[in-house]
């Protein structure tokens, strides 16, 4: 049974009301925005419908934990997920499947299936797209509010590096972002130049 509305009712909801308000990227519009680009890859990915509601589900609950803290939020949001999914029931082995998704999204990535490859993409889709500078600016401010000695010149070093290590899973994001997030890449390496 697809209750997919209710189950995202609930959770924009919990996350409009529960988030810190110096959480910047971690917001509820990166919720919104995973889950959109998590339906664009599956579908190019080629998924099946059951496949998609138990990743649209991931989507919406893989940064839930923040409501509660920061350090281990994969591990808290898989407990949330775990306690309110079998309310619209989902089975064990589903939500065992929607918590290794959301696992995926653990920096560094290491996802093993098909289904946590398109998540983990969806979550960092963005450093391949032309939103890459405005999402970054939104988590370097997120950043400064646990480390406010945090300077531009360190962040841009955190992302050149991080994206330097950086690989998609998806065959629609290799395709598709690779080429931009290498640009992306270019413009850290100017800024860090002229240090």
């Amino acid at each position: 049974m697809n209750n997919f509305p209710n189950i995202y009712t609930k959770v924009i909801s919990k996350l409009e009301n529960n988030l810190p308000s110096w959480l910047h990227y971690h917001c509820t519009e990166h919720t919104k925005y995973v889950l959109e680009k998590t339906i664009l890859i599956g579908n190019a990915e080629g998924i099946s419908e059951e496949d998609l509601y138990l990743l649209k589900i991931a989507a919406l609950y893989h940064d839930i934990g923040f409501i509660i803290d920061r350090k281990n939020h994969e591990k808290l949001s898989c407990e949330i997920a775990t306690k309110e999914l079998e309310e619209f029931g989902l089975t064990k082995k589903e939500t065992e499947t929607i918590c290794n998704m959301m696992w995926a999204t653990e920096i560094p990535q290491k996802p093993k299936t098909d289904l946590e490859k398109i998540l983990a993409d969806a979550d960092l889709e963005y450093l391949g797209t032309d939103n890459f500078m405005k999402y970054g600016e939104d988590l370097y401010k997120e950043l400064l509010h646990y480390n406010p000695e945090l300077t531009r010149d360190q962040w841009n070093e955190i992302q050149y590096k991080f994206i330097s290590n950086h690989h998609y899973h998806t065959s629609y994001c290799k395709q598709h972002r690779e080429a931009k997030k290498l640009k992306n890449l270019e413009l850290i390496k100017k800024q860090l130049n002229k240090m």
